[in-house]
C-alpha cells in the first residue's frame, strides 16, 4: 500500500513560449516547466497530470492538474 499524498494545483499561464501543456520532445512545455519546479522545491521527482491539453501558444486561465508526493506537504 502507497503512502502517497496526492496534491491538486490550479493554474493560470501564458503560453505563448510554449508548445502546449503536454511535454514532448525537442519543444518545451508547460508540464515540463511545472514538473521541474516542482522537483526542485520537494527535492525528489514529480510528475504531473494535467486535465486536459493546450496547443501551441494557447492561454490557459483556469487549468487543473495534480501530483503525488510520498509524504504530507507543510501548509502555512
Amino acid at each position: 500500500m502507497s503512502n502517497n499524498q496526492r496534491y491538486f494545483i490550479e493554474l493560470a499561464y501564458n503560453g505563448t513560449a510554449y508548445h502546449g501543456w503536454q511535454i514532448q520532445q525537442n519543444a518545451v512545455s508547460v508540464q515540463e516547466l511545472l514538473n521541474k519546479a516542482l522537483s526542485t522545491i520537494l527535492r525528489q521527482p514529480i510528475e504531473t497530470t494535467g486535465c486536459g491539453r493546450t496547443d501551441t501558444g494557447v492561454h490557459a486561465k483556469e487549468f487543473f492538474a495534480h501530483f503525488d508526493a510520498p509524504y504530507p506537504l507543510k501548509g502555512e
